[in-house]
């Protein structure tokens, strides 16, 4: 597999289940996805969006959710129908998703069903940015709501979940976690020797925090360097006249 180290693929997929009874063994299916393209960490304004038929019915609680009825999917194709286009629109690339163990099990379920001997990491590079935001933010929350609030990442249009809308915010959010453009831009300008990484971000923002810290100096009283000085004695005297601290404080004075 050989991967395009400036393309980017940002993906996310909705399914007939929720968290805690969504996963692929329990028969739950893919029924949206939504992928959008970075090229040189710049929108394409390429994208891959498709609402599947799961053959089965979605839980209540999903369609609270995303609001993707049985109704609606009645007529869409089935996974088997798109899965040359999804293959080719993500492979080679840098596969970006939130929680991406979840939405690749559920993309892999689908190749397993169509006896495909494929699997996602087969096909691009997976790079999952909920723990890019964990190590960038370690013991916060990192929801996508939330990293859009603390990166000032619009998401006022997110009053669902949907697929294709997550897929263009978490470009965005990724783009700002790790130093990169987020407005859309079609023009290719590649600089790649300028792109942080991650735990290149982290530590600048630690030397910036560290730069901006105003730190108070307290100095002693005479009292207190009177008590140090004694205390120094004693140990040189205890040491047979070898206390480094005591010398070091006498050359100090004397300069």
């Amino acid at each position: 597999m050989q991967i395009d180290e400036n393309r980017i693929v940002v993906l996310d997929t909705e399914t007939t289940g929720m968290s805690g009874g969504s996963e692929p063994q329990i028969g739950h299916r893919i029924i949206e996805i939504g992928a959008v393209e970075l090229l040189n960490r710049r929108h394409t304004g390429r994208n891959f969006h498709v609402y599947l038929q799961p053959d089965r019915e979605v839980d209540p609680a999903a369609i609270e959710v995303h609001g993707i009825t049985n109704e609606f999917l009645a007529d869409k194709p089935r996974f088997a129908e798109i899965e040359q286009e999804f293959i080719e629109f993500i492979k080679g690339a840098e596969l970006v998703i939130h929680n991406a163990p979840f939405d690749v099990a559920f993309i892999n379920q689908e190749f397993t069903l169509l006896k495909q001997k494929i699997t996602t990491d087969d096909l691009c590079k997976v790079t999952d940015s909920l723990k890019v935001a964990r190590q960038m933010y370690p013991g916060k929350k990192n929801s996508l709501d939330v990293l859009c609030g603390r990166l000032g990442i619009d998401n006022s249009r997110r009053t669902l979940h949907g697929a294709l809308l997550d897929a263009e915010i978490l470009a965005d959010v990724y783009l700002a976690m790790t130093g990169g453009q987020v407005s859309l831009q079609l023009e290719v300008d590649p600089t790649p020797s300028t792109v942080a990484t991650a735990d290149q971000l982290i530590e600048q923002e630690y030397n910036v925090a560290s730069a901006k810290r105003k730190l108070t100096v307290l100095m002693p009283t005479a009292d207190e360097l009177a008590a140090h000085q004694k205390y120094l004695e004693m140990i040189n005297k205890k040491s047979g006249n070898q206390c480094l601290w005591e010398k070091t404080l006498d050359n100090t004075l004397q300069s």
